[in-house]
């Protein structure tokens, strides 16, 4: 890990540790749920190039398996989430496998389409609930021993679920199959004449994706105690989009950002109903225009060092 990006990360550890004591817990736990979605989300377009515009159904079903698992099957927590990353990653090696076949506009298309599907079989399969969701779910206890009913404590759980897939991000990235995955986004031809399989290159970073984007929505569902249709849905997928793009595309550090800011302005422009949508679009152009590369992005222009 370079320097800077060493001690960004103390920073932010520091920043996830003390925060507890001084912002609501539940609150917290939103912005580090959403922080690994876009985390996951910017392994593939960030590192990758790819758009994808349908990140909502891994999401969305994290949360449904998850959910269904801890409440319906009665599994512990950490088991709930395992399930529903797994999910994840079966449905992201399905539907990766079609969409990679394409590129630019088409593969969003594709992504987004194939989103929609799994959102309307959640409307109809019966164990999801249908607009009612899977309510009242049980926060159990982690490994059958620590109750996480208290916010407090699940707090924990939570920054320890966004730190390890915090690291297993970067760790991918700066990897030599990380290498190859800048190498696909910057030149694919250059990278098919140096003999890499770029297809299966490029499926296997759509899986990563997927199952952390699963993991972060049956985190969520934990949390929340309840998975409902809005998790799988394509605004979903939009948020994402905007949390990376505000906070810095291909910047380890950017979607964190992004999704705190966010959060936080849904949370603060709550009481102002509807609007809430018309002025975050307002201030989202603004901080698009002010800063082009995100706002990590234009730190990291500034101190010319990697974040």
């Amino acid at each position: 890990m370079a320097r800077s990006q060493r001690i960004a990360f103390l920073v932010m550890a520091a920043l996830i540790a003390t925060a507890p004591f001084l912002l609501y817990p539940v609150f917290l736990m939103k912005v580090l749920c959403f922080a690994l979605f876009a985390t996951a989300f910017n392994l593939l377009l960030g590192f990758v190039g790819l758009l994808s515009f349908g990140h909502a159904a891994y999401f969305g079903m994290g949360s449904y398996i998850s959910a269904h698992a801890a409440k319906v099957w009665g599994l512990t927590p950490e088991l709930a989430i395992l399930a529903g990353g797994l999910v994840a990653a079966g449905l992201g090696t399905a539907f990766g496998w079609l969409a990679i076949r394409r590129a630019g506009i088409y593969f969003a298309m594709i992504t987004l389409a194939l989103a929609q599907m799994v959102y309307f079989f959640c409307v109809q399969a019966p164990f999801t609930g249908g607009e009612d969701g899977i309510q009242a779910v049980p926060r159990g206890r982690l490994f059958g021993l620590i109750d996480v009913g208290n916010d407090f404590v699940l707090y924990w759980v939570v920054a320890a679920i966004f730190l390890a897939g915090f690291l297993f991000v970067w760790r991918v990235v700066h990897s030599p199959f990380g290498q190859v995955l800048k190498a696909i986004r910057d030149n694919e031809p250059r990278a098919v004449s140096l003999g890499y399989r770029v297809e299966t290159y490029k499926l296997i970073a759509f899986v990563l994706s997927a199952a952390l984007a699963g993991i972060a929505g049956g985190t969520k569902a934990i949390v929340f105690q309840i998975a409902t249709l809005t998790d799988v849905n394509w605004p979903m997928s939009g948020e994402a989009v905007l949390m990376t793009l505000l906070g810095g595309i291909g910047t380890m550090f950017g979607p964190s950002v992004g999704a705190l800011v966010i959060i936080t302005m849904q949370n603060e422009l709550a009481q102002i109903g509807a609007w809430v949508t018309v002025v975050q679009g307002a201030i989202f152009v603004a901080c698009v225009l002010a800063f082009r590369r995100g706002i990590i992005g234009e730190l990291q222009a500034k101190l010319r060092c990697p974040l």
